[in-house]
């Protein structure tokens, strides 16, 4: 019974990651059309200025939409040939006993490759990016005038945020597809710096002060959350990157001792 249901999720997981890798373009196609769509959704809703004052808030969103579309381009190209890349030269990875392989026997593994249970973690790091870009178009408004000096800190590290890391955990997406051996630290390298920013948004815009107490709560609230979203991520994912025998023998060439 348990090899039936396990041979079942292998399948399913093989055919998720087919579809990942034959279905990117169009992926990428449907992300800017919808996320082009929602963000001039949320510009003709509001108010707006007119005339070349409207070009840095145009720029903004354009900016939001296209950075994890070019990212990702750009990490196909980098990591065209990911799987080459050299292994490197110290292992932050040492629990558990390994064996070093080469790269071509680590290849002829049964585990080697992206499927089983990284098809989840390749999808979550994707779907990353809409709720994030949905997250940030619900809770900023476009920036308009001459605003308090709290709320530009905001807007400014907010849309730095979305921006920087949307493209981020596409990158990592890209390194994971492509088998590159430096993914799983890239991975939680992005989750630090990800949890540092949540950190730097709440002292830089409170050092803007004084904030509204509604405003503070919500933002604090707010910051909490996204804390708690990585956390839990890393909870989740950080023992699969270290202990699964899939992600060493891809990743680390390694096997089992």
């Amino acid at each position: 019974m348990i090899s039936s249901i396990e041979k079942h999720f292998r399948s399913r997981s093989a055919v998720a990651l087919v579809g990942l890798e034959n279905r990117l373009d169009r992926i990428l196609q449907w992300w800017l059309l919808l996320a082009g769509f929602a963000c001039a959704a949320r510009v003709a809703f509001s108010p707006h200025p007119h005339g070349m004052a409207a070009i840095p808030l145009i720029g903004t969103y354009l900016l939001v939409v296209v950075a994890p579309f070019a990212s990702t381009l750009l990490a196909l190209r980098w990591f065209r040939d990911g799987h080459l890349q050299p292994q490197p030269t110290t292992r932050l990875a040492c629990v558990g006993s390994w064996r070093t392989v080469d790269r071509s026997e680590a290849a002829r593994h049964q585990l080697y490759g992206t499927s089983g249970i990284m098809v989840s973690l390749l999808i979550g790091m994707m779907l990353n990016v809409p709720v994030r870009t949905a997250e940030y178009l619900a809770s900023m408004p476009p920036l308009i005038g001459a605003p308090p000096k709290w709320l530009g800190t905001l807007h400014f590290m907010m849309t730095f945020d979305v921006v920087v890391f949307s493209s981020l955990y596409m990158v990592a997406f890209v390194a994971a597809l492509r088998r590159v051996p430096l993914f799983p630290r890239l991975l939680g390298a992005i989750w630090a710096c990800d949890l540092a920013m949540q950190v730097a948004t709440a002292k830089l815009v409170v050092a803007a002060g004084p904030l509204p107490p509604a405003v503070s709560h919500a933002l604090a609230t707010m910051l909490e959350g996204n804390v708690k979203k990585v956390l839990i991520s890393a909870g989740l994912w950080l023992p699969y990157l270290l202990l699964s025998k899939r992600v060493n023998v891809t990743y680390r060439h390694r096997v089992p001792a």
